[in-house]
C-alpha cells in the first residue's frame, strides 16, 4: 500500500497530507526506514555522521508559562527557583571551550522577573569573553517573553539580540505545530503561528534555527503531519532551518502520560520526517530521550547527524531521562552504525573528520 508513495518520496517528489497519514498508519517501518535512508544518501551521499561538541546551559528554572510536559521549571516565587549567575555562566562556558566545544545552547523559562537588559548584558558578556563560541540559544518563548517585557516587537527584540551576540534560534517550544494539542499541553504557550512566526522573523534578520517536534502527548496522526508541512512551507519561504529533531516526550515528573512514544515509534516518526521534509539537509538523532543503541539505529532512519554532546542537561534529566554519552562513546557508535564521525559547529561546517582509531583528546563525564 505504501510502496508508491515511497518510491515517489525517494524519486524527489514532494508528499502530501494523505501521504503522511498512509505512512504513518503502516507498521512497515524498516521499509519506510529504508526509504528515508536512501533520501539521506542523496543529501550526504559521504558516510560521514556528525556531530557538534557543544552545553546546554539552562540560567534559569522560573517560568510562567506552566507547561504540563515540564518537570523542569518552577514558578514565579518558588524557593527552588534559580537565576544563574553570570560568573558560572562563563565558567560553564570556558570548560566547554577547553575540552573542544564550539556550540552554547542557553535556556530557560519565561521569567518574568528578567528584564530585556539582563539577557543583553549576558550576552555582552560572554561574547567579550568567548567570541567564537556559537550561541543557538533562547526559545521562541523566551523571545516573545522578553518582547513582551521590553515593548519592543518581535522582530526588533531579535535584531537586538543579535548585535548583542546570539547567532541562531533553536527549535525549542516547537512540540505538535497545530492548536489542538498545543492548548492540551500547554495553554499560556503561544500558538503554532506564532513559534512559526517568530523562526521566520529570526531567519529575516539573519539568524538560521531548527525545526523541532515531539511526539508521544497523545497527538493525532494528522497532527505530526500538519506539523511537518508547517516547517515545510516556512522553509519553503525563509530556508532558514539548518536542522530537524524528533524526540519523545519523557513523562516522568511531570503533569501527563506518554502515548505510543516508543524507541520504534520514534524511528518510524524520523523516518516519515525524512520523506515529508524535502528542504531541510540535516536530521540529527536524538540519543538523549530513546538511548545511545537507539540514537545509533537512527543513522539508518534518516538521521545524518548524532546531535550535540551536551555536556550538561538539565532539563530532560528533570523527567528522569538519564541517557548519556561523552564524545568517543559518540565516535563508537557512530563507528559501530558504519560511519566515519566528524565535528561540526552549528553551521554543519565540518571542522574535523575522526580517522578509524582516532579518539578526542579531551572527554568529559556529562553533567546534570
Amino acid at each position: 500500500m505504501i510502496d508508491k508513495i515511497l518510491e515517489r518520496a525517494v524519486a524527489g517528489e514532494r508528499l502530501g497530507l494523505e501521504d503522511g497519514l498512509a505512512l504513518f498508519e503502516s507498521d512497515q517501518v524498516e521499509k519506510i526506514g529504508h526509504a528515508a535512508n536512501q533520501v539521506m544518501q542523496k543529501w550526504h551521499p559521504d558516510p560521514i555522521t556528525t556531530f557538534v561538541i557543544g552545553r546546554n546551559i539552562n540560567y534559569t528554572n522560573v517560568c510562567d508559562t506552566y507547561c504540563r510536559f515540564c518537570a523542569f521549571y518552577r514558578p514565579p516565587g518558588s524557593k527552588e527557583g534559580y537565576v544563574l549567575p553570570t560568573e558560572q555562566i562563563l565558567a560553564k562556558i570556558q570548560e566547554t571551550v577547553d575540552v573542544g566545544g564550539t556550540e552554547i545552547l542557553m535556556q530557560g523559562g519565561t521569567n518574568p522577573d528578567l528584564p530585556f537588559e539582563y539577557y543583553l548584558d549576558l550576552l555582552r558578556e560572554i561574547k567579550k569573553h568567548f567570541p567564537k563560541i556559537q550561541m543557538h540559544s533562547f526559545s521562541t518563548a523566551e523571545v516573545a517573553k522578553m518582547a513582551q517585557v521590553s515593548g519592543l516587537s518581535i522582530e526588533q527584540t531579535l535584531i537586538e539580540l543579535k548585535k548583542a551576540g546570539l547567532d541562531s534560534l533553536p527549535g525549542a517550544g516547537g512540540e505538535i505545530l497545530d492548536d489542538r494539542t498545543r492548548r492540551k499541553i500547554s495553554r499560556l504557550k503561544g500558538s503554532w503561528t506564532e513559534w512559526i512566526d517568530i523562526q521566520k522573523a529570526a531567519h529575516r534578520v539573519g539568524m538560521h534555527g531548527t525545526a523541532t517536534m515531539v511526539i508521544g502527548f497523545g497527538e493525532e496522526m494528522e497532527e505530526r503531519v500538519l506539523s511537518l508541512m508547517r516547517i515545510r512551507e516556512a522553509q519553503d519561504e525563509t530556508k532558514g532551518f539548518k536542522a530537524f529533531i524528533t524526540w519523545t516526550f519523557q513523562p516522568e515528573n511531570t503533569n501527563m502520560k506518554a502515548v505510543n512514544n516508543t524507541p520504534e515509534e520514534y524511528l518510524k516518526t524520523l523516518a516519515i520526517s525524512r520523506l515529508m521534509l524535502d528542504n531541510i539537509a540535516n536530521f540529527q538523532s536524538s540519543w538523549v530521550t530513546v538511548g545511545p543503541d537507539f540514537g545509533k539505529l537512527s543513522l539508518s532512519y534518516g538521521a545524518n547527524d548524532f546531535g550535540s554532546t551536551m555536556m550538561e542537561e538539565n532539563v530532560v534529566s528533570a523527567a528522569a531521562c538519564t541517557h548519556k554519552v561523552n564524545t568517543n562513546l559518540i565516535l563508537d557508535l557512530i563507528r559501530q552504525a558504519g560511519k566515519i564521525p566528524a565535528q561540526r559547529n552549528t553551521n554543519y561546517e565540518i571542522l574535523r573528520v575522526f580517522k578509524e582509531g582516532e579518539m578526542a583528546e579531551t572527554d568529559f563525564v556529562m553533567q546534570n
